[in-house]
């Protein structure tokens, strides 16, 4: 059963809290990285890891406005951390030393599918729904 919309509201709280974390990171000319994590192309693998996180606390809000885990709850959070992930490299070609990247949105989207489809979903079936 789904829940009345101020519960619901709440429940996109985190995602909301995520975009902001990775719009105030794409901000910056030289995000911090830690030593470990510079590799080839090692910003594909933070940019997956992000998006999945994103595309997880989406689903925790679907998952209260739908009422269950189903393809329509996947597929709104796999489409909105996408979705996003345009809008941030859109807003990353207005800061200096930072550009949009194809290949940062292929990294963006399958890090969305993979938290929409696969860990977010591991993640909430483990995670008990509160009552309503």
């Amino acid at each position: 059963m789904a829940r009345p919309a101020s519960q619901v509201a709440i429940r996109y709280l985190p995602a909301l809290v995520g975009a902001v974390a990775i719009f105030a990171v794409s901000s910056m000319s030289r995000p911090p990285i830690p030593e470990i994590l510079e590799f080839w192309n090692s910003d594909k693998l933070l940019h997956a890891i992000a998006y999945a996180g994103l595309a997880t606390l989406i689903l925790i809000g679907a998952r209260a406005r739908t009422g269950h885990l189903g393809w329509s709850a996947r597929l709104e959070a796999a489409l909105g951390a996408t979705l996003y992930g345009m809008s941030d490299e859109w807003h990353q070609s207005f800061v200096p030393g930072r550009g949009m990247s194809s290949y940062d949105l292929i990294a963006d989207t399958a890090g969305a599918c993979l938290g929409a489809f696969v860990l977010g979903v591991l993640v909430l079936r483990r995670w008990p729904r509160q009552p309503s």
